[in-house]
């Protein structure tokens, strides 16, 4: 359905969705008028073509135009261009591109180190920016984020979706209805396949230096979960880590699979030539950057963890065990809540708790295919207080899209933008910024060994009450 919603709807939406910022609503100042948003796109992966760029065109192209699209390939962005079915220029320089089209809002989706190099230009333009997360690497990126936001007064979300999955947000409501009354520990578990998992090792994510590790941009999801249903701030992280697995942990390494000698024995082979998607945008581009996509998961050359064990402390005194595993043999998460009155277990995609017939690949397939319909199916959430036999909370279920979070995420933004949100979903920069750190201590615990202290490493002090000054 298409909205008839005026730019400054739209521009009132993205403040909206800024709460949690240093700004409210009321420092905006645009004119007004029904003109269409001016949007400008920078990173052309698969995130930004597809869920940044051609969903927004085909849904809500009655509000907004892109005006620009940048990235420093130039035959991804040509790509980009037919793709997303636009007409605006593309540009290899960002600066030039802000200049020649003065957009209202800047979209963020190139890699993670690079994310506050834009953010903050971006502000510093006088442009609302819109970043794919993580916010940022690490704490001087981060603090540079969010002083470029204090001097200009312009709002930035961060594009947490997993918020916005039905299955996350009932979990929500029952934390928020006191079902167990005040939380006391969590334990949270996540699970990446031998499919998904293994595709981190495979690509840029794999180098620490450009994205951070998957404590900042796998867990960065996770972590945000927690302190929104927490909601709380988190105090301080003691973790582990080791790369045990891909790497040059692996028996053996080739150039990558399309080139490798060991296609026959490697049981992680993988091949690109299937995807025409894939070939495209990334192999047909290859010799702009030299960027590849279907690397070798055991090259020496990766130098982040494959296993990860933290535990959170919160301000509130809430107590959190984490782990992120990325070669399990099936991919899903488990999180269990203990009350002072009862506890809260839930879980998705555990096939020992369900019948299902898909392999792992076509499962993560679905999750990122956008437009996910609801299914005929629902899956339990189960509430057990004291004293009490245990019942069982059925929500339905969403398959495509990231659980259904992606269009609800759209939504809130495009369709909804004045409509008040009681499970408080939006995401600004102190959410942005509270997620990636939680990461960033963990990094450094493992490095020193030793506790790190969450108000050690930006000027935000952590607060018992997420929302709440």
């Amino acid at each position: 359905m298409k909205t008839n919603y005026s730019r400054r709807s739209f521009i009132t939406s993205v403040s909206m969705l800024a709460i949690g910022t240093t700004l409210s609503a009321s420092s905006l100042s645009f004119g007004l008028g029904n003109k269409k948003l001016k949007v400008v796109l920078v990173g052309t992966g698969v995130r930004g073509t597809s869920f940044w760029g051609r969903r927004l065109v085909e849904s809500y192209s009655d509000i907004l135009e892109f005006v620009g699209i940048c990235d420093i390939n130039p035959g991804r962005l040509a790509y980009a261009k037919k793709y997303m079915k636009v007409s605006c220029k593309t540009y290899t320089d960002f600066d030039k591109m802000i200049a020649e089209n003065s957009p209202d809002l800047v979209i963020v989706t190139t890699t993670d180190a690079t994310h506050h190099k834009y953010i903050v230009k971006g502000l510093d333009y006088g442009c609302d920016v819109l970043t794919e997360k993580p916010l940022t690497t690490d704490k001087d990126k981060c603090q540079q984020i969010l002083d470029a936001e204090r001097r200009n007064k312009k709002n930035l979300i961060v594009g947490f979706n997993y918020r916005w999955t039905p299955y996350s947000t009932k979990i929500k409501e029952l934390l928020m209805n006191n079902a167990i009354g005040e939380i006391t520990s969590v334990d949270f578990h996540w699970y990446l396949n031998t499919h998904h998992g293994a595709s981190y090792f495979r690509r840029w994510h794999g180098l620490r230096q450009i994205g951070g590790s998957l404590w900042v941009h796998k867990a960065t999801h996770h972590f945000d979960l927690l302190n929104w249903w927490i909601d709380s701030d988190p105090k301080e992280v003691f973790a582990y880590g080791a790369l045990e697995h891909y790497g040059s942990a692996g028996p053996f390494r080739g150039n990558n699979c399309r080139d490798c000698q060991h296609t026959e024995s490697c049981e992680y082979y993988w091949d690109i030539t299937k995807k025409k998607r894939d070939m495209d945008l990334y192999v047909n581009n290859e010799k702009y950057d030299g960027y590849i996509r279907d690397n070798c998961l055991f090259r020496k050359e990766i130098n982040i963890y494959d296993k990860m064990s933290a535990q959170i402390k919160y301000q509130n005194d809430v107590v959190v065990n984490y782990s992120l595993t990325t070669y399990s043999p099936f991919e899903g998460w488990r999180v269990a809540f203990n009350g002072q009155k009862g506890r809260i277990e839930a879980s998705l995609e555990i096939p020992y708790n369900k019948q299902g017939k898909l392999s792992q690949e076509e499962l993560h397939e679905l999750e990122m295919k956008q437009g996910g319909k609801e299914v005929g199916e629902y899956k339990p959430i189960i509430v057990h207080k004291l004293w009490e036999d245990y019942k069982t909370e059925q929500v339905a279920y969403t398959r495509g899209g990231h659980g259904g979070g992606d269009e609800k995420l759209h939504n809130k933004i495009f369709k909804n933008p004045g409509t008040k949100d009681p499970y408080e979903r939006a995401a600004g920069v102190r959410d942005g910024a509270m997620s990636i750190l939680i990461g960033v201590a963990a990094r450094k615990s493992i490095e020193s060994g030793h506790p790190i202290k969450i108000a050690e490493l930006t000027d935000l002090e952590p607060r018992p009450n997420r929302l709440k000054k």
